[in-house]
Order: C-alpha cells, then structure tokens, then sequence
C-alpha cells in the first residue's frame, strides 16, 4: 500500500508571500471539506422544504440538541488536532501516532454514550424546545435515526482531527466531497421516492445522513492507514491514561466551550420558536444559507490551528504569531466579500427555500444583518484556532460563555420579543456578540497574553524530541 505524502512541515523561515501560500494550501482544502460537510445538513433542509415548514422546524429542533453531541465530539478532535500538530512540530512522530490512536479510543466511547442518551431520551430532550405537537413527532423520528449510531459522526471528527493535525487537509476533503455526492443522491431518493426506494419524508432524510457517515468513516479509515506518521500501530490500541489526560486537560474546555453555546442556543431558539413556526423555520433556513461564508472561515481557523500548532511544537513563536496573522486577515478579506453576496443576495436564497414572501423577507433581512458581522466572525473564528493552538482553551471557553449569556441570549430576548423586531432582532443580537468576543480576543492577541505554555515547557524539559516511543510515553505519563 503506497504511504500518504499529504504531511505539511512548514520552513524554517520564509517570506509573507510564501507563508500565505502554505496558509492557502491547508486552508482551501479544509474550507471545501467544511463546505461539502455542511452541505449534508443544507441539502436537508432543501429537500425537506419541499415537504413543509413544520419539517424543517423538526430538522432544526433536532439539529441544535444533535450540535451538543457534536460539541464534545468537535472537542476531541481540537485536542487530537493540536496535540498532533505540537508532537510533529517537535518531531515526536510516534508521539503524535500514539495521541491520535488515542483520541480515537475516545471518540469511540462518547459515540456510543451519545447514542444511548439519545434511545432513551430524544423525546424530552426535544420538549424542552417548546415545539408544537406535530413539530415534536417529526422531529423524534428524525432525532432517534441519526442520532442513536452517532459513534460514526464522533469518529468523523476524530479522524479528520488527526489527518489535519498531521498536516493533510486534502483527504478529509476528498471524503467530504465524496459522501456529500453520495448523500445528496441517495437523500433524494428516499425522502421523495425513486427507483427501488420508497418515499421516505424525514426518515429518509435521516437514513442518508446516517449512510453517509458510515462511508465517511470508513474513507477516512483507509486515508489514516495510508499515512507515514498515522498509521495504527497494534500496540497503540490499549488505554494510555497519560494521554487521555492530555486530551481531556486540552479537550474540555473546548467541548465546554461549544456546550455553553449550544445550551444558550436552545434557550434562544425556545424564543424564536414562540414566535412561531414560520419565524423558526426561516431562522433555520437563514442559518443553512450563512453556513456558507461560516465554513469559509472555518477553514482558516484550520489552517492557523495547524500552522501554529506545529510552530509552537518547534518553539518558533514569533513565526506561530506571523503565521496567525495572516491567517485571520485572509479569512477576514474572504468572508468579507461572502458577506457582501450574504447582504444582497440573501431574500433570492430564501426564495430557493420558500415560496412564502413573508418568510422571504425574514429570511433576506436575517441575512443582511448576518453579511455586516461577516468579517468579526472571520477574526473570531481563526484567533480561536490560534488559542487551541496555544494549549489556550480555556480563556475562549470563558468569554463564549460570557458571550452567549450576557450578550446573546438576553439581546435575544429583549430586541427580538421585548422591542418586537422578531428576527432581524435575534440575528443583530447574535452579531453583538460575536463583533464583542472577536475584539476581545484580538485585544489580547495583539498584547501577547494569548498563550497557555506553561505545561508544555514543563513536558519540553523533560521530554528530548528525538526521545523513542517508549520512553517518551513513559516521559508524559510520568509527567
């Protein structure tokens, strides 16, 4: 089986030109990977939209409690992302192959416990989001398909995590274009009937989500195999507590990070929600058509992560600031102009969604208000990435809560019901927050409190990089 050559070692020095090449190298890659992923979600809600509003009020129910799952999942696979960029940053390739077999490990576990949460509890989990009767059943059926075998979408981040830790971007792009080809096409089938396949509604909708994953993971399964530097190693497969650790001290304030956003979520959308269906549902297709320039950025973030992981791992530091900069100025160029298209494109794509010209126009307005805050979501977004990089999860974790809570839930609540403003006052709440979190961490960027390397000077003293695979697992877990 011939090796994977896709692992990205940044030089020593180079020029602004050459390191905005590298940053574009990974970053498209992930920016498509990220596009064609979300893509599932948006093909969803298109076809569900065909079949009614109450519909697609279900799949967006769903989706905010599912995003919970997907915050711890999404946390692993920071920690795996950087803790692998920081072990080949400091050439520690069996280091690096160890954590990622690791996070696997983990992965797998939380993908299981997930799903039994979602047996026993996808009905009053969905209760609690205020849904009409009609909105509640859909949205249980759709709930318990996708979300009972969610040990493959926790497998899916952890994955991709390593493969972007390693510097390979290209193969969870690949896999990405690939499962959302297969999605759309078998989505289609099931949810409106073709062929062989009876029409299905929802569940069929739910059906090709799950099928999809499955292929994904298995994808990505034989690119990890393919790997110089991640590919599984037998004796890697047993628990190391050390390492666990090591994921866990990096990962929870993540996963804490985007929980705290998802629960202030669900509050906020028990708001929209009583504003009524149509208003949820035109939230929701807003949200399907922001995603867009959303992912855009979120490919920088991956770029900026993986850069400054490995130029931290190697002790560069001023070159982990330079490489960061670029980063979130490129993203802030790139969504600055997808907002643009957000601002006056925005009620021509709600149109693809609804014939209802109110729910349109809700749709438009949202959009507008979502295309000015595009380029503080840009800075947000990769100054983020640079934080997780630094083995700073915390300090993000702490403003998003301040954020969501202080901010965003209680603007939601007096500008959107309070004033009367309904949407267009939800999505201005929503922006506040993110032009004050994005300030916030450019604030502290710029006077360079930004980093957490205590610990990992600590390990660096101790630890050779050229250490064997033995004695440097023996190192950190004695450490």
């Amino acid at each position: 089986m011939e090796a994977n050559k896709e692992h990205v070692e940044t030089p020593v020095t180079t020029t602004i030109p050459d390191k905005m090449k590298i940053v574009l190298l990974l970053a498209f890659p992930a920016v498509v990977e990220n596009f064609f992923q979300t893509f599932i979600g948006f093909m969803d809600v298109y076809f569900v939209s065909k079949i009614g509003l109450a519909e697609v009020s279900a799949i967006g129910a769903t989706n905010a409690i599912l995003a919970i799952y997907f915050a711890v999942f999404m946390a692993i696979g920071v920690a795996a992302n950087v803790r692998v960029a920081n072990a080949l940053g400091a050439k520690q390739v069996e280091r690096a192959r160890h954590i990622a077999q690791q996070a696997i490990i983990l992965s797998i576990l939380f993908g299981i416990l997930t799903g039994i949460v979602t047996l026993f509890f996808a009905r009053p989990l969905l209760t609690l989001m205020g849904l009409e009767e009609q909105v509640l059943e859909i949205g249980e059926t759709y709930f318990r398909v996708v979300g009972i075998p969610s040990v493959f979408m926790s497998l899916m981040f952890a994955l991709s995590a390593n493969l972007r830790g390693s510097g390979d971007t290209r193969a969870p792009m690949k896999v990405s274009i690939i499962i959302n080809v297969f999605h759309a096409l078998l989505g289609y089938a099931l949810i409106f009937g073709f062929w062989i396949f009876p029409e299905m509604g929802v569940t069929g909708a739910a059906l090709a989500t799950v099928a999809s994953r499955i292929l994904g993971t298995l994808l990505l399964i034989y690119y990890i195999q393919r790997s110089e530097v991640l590919a599984f190693r037998k004796d890697f497969w047993s628990v190391d507590w050390g390492h666990q650790r090591e994921l866990a001290t990096l990962g929870s304030p993540a996963a804490g990070e985007v929980l705290i956003m998802r629960a202030g979520q669900i509050v906020y959308f028990g708001f929209i929600v009583s504003l009524g269906t149509n208003v949820f549902a035109a939230h929701q297709i807003a949200g399907n058509v922001e995603v867009v320039s959303y992912m855009a950025g979120y490919g920088f973030a991956t770029a900026v992560t993986i850069l400054a992981g490995q130029q931290i791992g190697a002790g560069r530091i001023e070159e982990a600031v330079s490489f960061t900069k670029i980063g979130a100025w490129m993203a802030v160029g790139i969504m600055g102009v997808l907002g643009l298209l957000l601002f006056f494109l925005g009620e021509w794509a709600g149109s693809l969604f609804s014939q209802d010209p109110e729910v349109i126009s809700k749709i438009g307005n949202a959009l507008k208000v979502s295309g000015a805050f595009q380029p503080f979501l840009a800075a947000l977004l990769t100054l983020t990435g640079a934080y997780q990089a630094a083995n700073n999860t915390r300090f993000p974790m702490y403003l998003t809560a301040a954020g969501m809570w202080a901010i965003r839930t209680v603007l939601v609540y007096y500008l959107g019901i309070t004033l009367g403003w309904g949407l267009t006052g939800v999505w201005i709440a929503i922006g506040v927050d993110i032009v004050t979190r994005a300030g916030v961490l450019a604030y502290k960027f710029a006077k360079g409190t930004w980093m957490n390397l205590e610990k990992e000077a600590e390990v660096e003293s101790q630890c050779h990089p050229q250490s064997t695979k033995e004695t440097m697992s023996d190192c950190v877990n004695n450490y």
